[in-house]
């Protein structure tokens, strides 16, 4: 199967990286925004740009928008918001909108949806999220595989970092952090994309993959060094390992064969 056409749904922070890393590969890419204003944004990247707008009732969309090869759906949950619960009826509600019954469809979702239950997590490891936005990805999780089980894969990311997420503004000058001695489960931008991609080129669709760097040095080493290399004042973090998870991929390295291009370990 060529693969040629992406529809990317949410074209923020991941979203937009991931399309312009396709356009330079020679992808026709789709991109949508809920902004009006937007729209110029992504137009000058060489997007195909789409307005929509959706409840957990209906989506409001130009149809051409999902008459595509892939469908990303990169539209994290509102955290701490009246609408959290909506989500996988948002999920649900974008899944009717697919008007091709061989659309691949990936979902962004997160490492949220293994509790921290002080144990190593892979993709087959029993999900029990302990947030509510854990919780309510899980559920759009399962959306996915019952509407589109021929159809679906799951990108679970842990904590991005990366352009205006930098690690060393966290938690810079802060003191009696908890939980200093717990691991860090962080994936970067350019490792983020890169898995999507080698997604596409590969055409490993159907599986669950754990996107998280094999590196996880503790809270107090991570972010203690990213602090020093921006200059800012050095954290101060309880010296303790409470609540925790180490987050590892099988299905990176099995299906992908994916090489991460950013060492997050402390050196």
């Amino acid at each position: 199967m060529s693969i040629k056409n992406i529809s990317i749904l949410g074209c923020g922070w991941f979203g937009l990286a991931l399309a312009k890393e396709l356009i330079m590969l020679d992808y026709h890419v789709k991109g949508s925004t809920t902004t009006p204003e937007k729209l110029s944004t992504l137009e000058e990247e060489k997007i195909e740009a789409f307005l929509i707008n959706f409840t957990a009732d209906q989506i409001d969309a130009d149809p051409a928008f999902f008459n595509s090869d892939v469908l990303f759906i990169c539209i994290p949950p509102k955290r701490n918001s009246p609408e959290l619960a909506d989500y996988p009826d948002k999920i649900a509600a974008i899944l009717k909108g697919i008007n091709q019954p061989a659309t691949q469809v990936v979902l962004i979702s997160s490492t949220s949806v293994y509790g921290d239950e002080n144990r190593t997590v892979n993709e087959f490891s029993e999900t029990m999220p302990d947030t509510d936005s854990g919780k309510m990805v899980l559920a759009a999780e399962q959306i996915l595989k019952e509407k589109r089980p021929d159809h679906s894969t799951v990108l679970r990311f842990s904590g991005l970092i990366g352009p205006n997420r930098n690690a060393g503004r966290f938690f810079a000058g802060k003191s009696n952090i908890p939980n200093g001695l717990a691991p860090v489960n962080l994936i970067h931008q350019t490792d983020a994309v890169g898995i999507a991609v080698k997604l596409l080129q590969t055409q490993a669709f159907g599986h669950i993959y754990n996107a998280c760097a094999p590196a996880h040095p503790s809270r107090t080493d991570f972010y203690t060094h990213a602090a020093q290399e921006m200059g800012l004042a050095i954290p101060e973090f309880i010296q303790e390992k409470k609540e925790w998870k180490l987050v590892e991929s099988l299905n990176v390295p099995k299906y992908l064969d994916y090489k991460f291009q950013t060492d997050i370990s402390v050196t």
